[in-house]
């Protein structure tokens, strides 16, 4: 028998929370942010490098999947956890977003949406059935219902109309999914920038007693003042027991200030996008490798840094590479990106077990305020 899928908050700090979800493939410790892994990879880094760093999850993207090298495909593989060499807990979001914005010539109906790959043009259908289904022969462990997911900003009938959708759409995973010991699907709360519209989400939502409540719909163009009053309204109308993940975010700030707000996980492409383009993660805030003042600097990016990419590697050799547009310089300023991220949970973490959150996180956006080291 697995062991049954399990979350329990073991220390509170004002509306922060520190927890851990149980699963038969290992622990979350929450606040955890999980490295986007796309297509099965998380780009420019090797998996024990993404373990290494200290990721106790990874997520990994229903749509990209489906298309190449196709669900099925890895089911006869192994699954995706045997196919990319990651025998921890996998996320997978329901290819929904994707579908929304980068398929070409979709069309949205009560039974799903059907569209044409980006990729070639062919042709597909999702539903929420199927869109449980591949994230079943992908053998994930957290799997996410399919909704649609309105860009800001927006008409109030296009928010309720589309949050009402994944409404429907949400018990129709529930039913797909069924039950499966040890794993877990979580609800994704829409209503766009609409107070009355989330607290009708969350409310539907939290009466189907799912295992766990993602909040959708945000950083896609509103500003963050707005996506933190959302949260203000979101998070008391979800269950106290259940994790809450909010999607799609973000910048090391949104981090603080949604743990502030009661969230428990967090995705982003942002750390590796960003490493693969000449940007790296600091405590002293963003560093720009392209930028020609580390042309001739010895420096690391961090000699305090645990990361060997932030201590071992001078500033001119990690400009040298982004600037020849070596693989290497992606490889480096990821793994020092993915290596602050999990540092700021780990951070996070500790300071909410000893109540000393709000303190600390003002010590870090203090950091970041006074900036990186001055020229040499």
């Amino acid at each position: 028998m697995a062991k049954p899928f399990s979350f329990k908050v073991l220390a509170t700090d004002g509306k922060a929370r520190r927890g851990v979800i149980d699963m038969p493939r290992g622990e979350i410790r929450t606040p955890a942010f999980m490295p986007v892994g796309t297509g099965g990879t998380v780009k420019a880094m090797y998996m024990d490098q993404v373990r290494g760093v200290g990721a106790d999850i990874i997520l990994g993207n229903t749509y990209h999947l489906m298309l190449r090298p196709g669900a099925e495909r890895v089911a006869r593989l192994g699954g995706l956890h045997e196919f990319a060499r990651w025998p921890h807990p996998i996320l997978t979001d329901s290819g929904g977003f994707q579908v929304m914005s980068l398929s070409k010539l979709r069309k949205l109906t009560e039974k799903g949406v059907t569209f044409r790959s980006h990729i070639d043009g062919a042709a597909y259908e999702m539903s929420p059935e199927r869109s449980i289904e591949i994230q079943g022969l992908l053998d994930s462990d957290i799997q996410m219902q399919l909704d649609e997911c309105t860009a800001l900003p927006a008409e109030m009938k296009e928010i309720e109309r589309a949050m009402e959708l994944s409404l429907r759409w949400a018990e129709r995973c529930k039913t797909a999914f069924g039950d499966q010991p040890g794993k877990a699907m979580f609800g994704i709360v829409q209503g766009g920038d609409n107070a009355a519209l989330r607290m009708r989400s969350a409310q539907a939502l939290s009466a189907m007693e799912l295992k766990g409540y993602a909040v959708g719909g945000l950083a896609v163009g509103e500003p963050q003042a707005v996506m933190l009053e959302m949260l203000d309204i979101t998070c008391p109308e979800l269950p106290d027991n259940k994790p809450r993940y909010l999607m799609g975010v973000g910048t090391p700030d949104d981090i603080l200030k949604s743990v502030a707000r009661g969230i428990d996980m967090f995705d982003c492409v942002m750390p590796t996008r960003a490493g693969r383009h000449g940007l790296a993660y600091t405590r002293r805030g963003k560093v720009n490798l392209r930028n020609a003042r580390h042309a001739d600097d010895p420096r690391p990016l961090d000699e305090e840094s645990d990361c060997p990419a932030a201590r071992d590697y001078s500033r001119a050799y990690l400009h040298h590479l982004v600037r020849s547009q070596e693989a290497l310089g992606a490889m480096l300023l990821t793994w020092n990106n993915l290596s602050y991220y999990q540092k700021l949970m780990q951070d996070i973490r500790a300071a909410i077990e000893v109540g000393t959150f709000q303190a600390r996180g003002a010590e870090i956006t203090e950091g970041w305020a006074r900036g990186d080291i001055s020229l040499l």
